[in-house]
This record gives structure tokens, sequence and C-alpha cells, in this order.
């Protein structure tokens, strides 16, 4: 089972570029969904609104 990385993020929007440099992708803007979390379509990285976050703002 593959295993990746998720992160916390405060708002309704997360950013991936997969890790930057040469092994990553274009820099993506992601909409977390009424759950709260979205996965990158390029790399699989998820993203989670942390708890307590202010739903509507975007991540800084």
């Amino acid at each position: 089972m593959d295993q990746t990385e998720t992160s916390s993020v405060t708002g309704d929007t997360a950013t991936c570029d997969g890790g930057g440099g040469p092994l990553g992708h274009p820099r993506v803007y992601l909409n977390l969904g009424d759950d709260g979390r979205i996965d990158c379509p390029y790399c699989g990285r998820s993203f989670v609104r942390s708890s307590g976050a202010a739903v509507g703002s975007a991540e800084s």
C-alpha cells in the first residue's frame, strides 16, 4: 500500500507543486471539498482542513 503525505491547511484552498525542483509538478490550486479534504491529482498528496480553521478563507 502506498503512503502519501497529508498536509493540514487553514482555509478552503491548498497549493501543491509536488515538492518543487526536478521531481515536482506544475503548481496547482486545489479547493477543499465539503468534507474538508482533497487529493492532488498529480502526486496524490492529501490536504485536510485543520480543526478550528475558518471555512471560507484561503491558505496563506
